[in-house]
């Protein structure tokens, strides 16, 4: 073999020699990378395992609670509560339902769907008649000035409004057995001059 293909043939050893030495390296962190991916695996693996064993014993085994010291509860005391509280309820009904009486729904939804001219139901007629009025002749006038789409917000707002007084004026009513007025009610005591 001549001088220069031996230079060649070594040179090309050489140089065969250091890409497997690069490749082994290559490969071995290759290796090391996926061996340290699978050791991260498997740690979540386990946590996540250990994480739902712990969950399942939670909701499998609940400990009884323990009534607090401060205040202990009896059967009794439960039972005796919710009987206090239907008491309670069953007079709040029998109040709201009184023979004789206005009924709240019926004013709130009168009220509600009418305007002013549901307040007549169980309202003071100083204020629901010309409220009424008034209310009548703004739809007379409102229908033919304004259009719909500007009038539809006032009444979202207006008629809501209408219907809780229609509430409070029949609850009034049911209290005191009369009409009463909700708005420029008079003091009974005589008013006092300023010293």
């Amino acid at each position: 073999m001549p001088e220069d293909d031996r230079a060649v043939m070594e040179r090309l050893a050489a140089l065969e020699a250091e890409v497997k030495a690069d490749a082994d390296k290559q490969r071995a962190r290759k290796e090391a990378a996926m061996a340290k991916l699978r050791e991260q695996r498997a740690a979540q693996q386990a946590e996540s395992d250990s994480l739902r064993q712990r969950q399942t014993a939670l909701v499998k085994v609940k400990p009884a609670r323990e009534p607090e010291a401060d205040a202990p509860i009896s059967d009794d005391d439960a039972i005796g509560g919710a009987l206090e509280l239907a008491k309670r309820a069953h007079g709040v009904k029998q109040e709201l339902a009184k023979k004789g009486d206005k009924s709240w729904v019926k004013s709130g939804l009168a009220s509600m769907l009418l305007g002013p001219l549901g307040w007549l139901y169980a309202g003071s007629l100083r204020e629901a008649v010309p409220a009424s009025v008034g209310w009548l002749a703004f739809g007379a006038l409102a229908t033919k000035i304004i259009p719909m789409f500007l009038l539809m917000p006032v009444l979202l707002v207006a008629l809501p409004l209408s219907g809780i007084a229609g509430v409070v004026y029949a609850m009034q009513f049911n209290r005191t057995g009369k009409r009463q007025r909700l708005f420029n009610k008079d003091s009974k005591k005589p008013k006092q001059l300023p010293r």
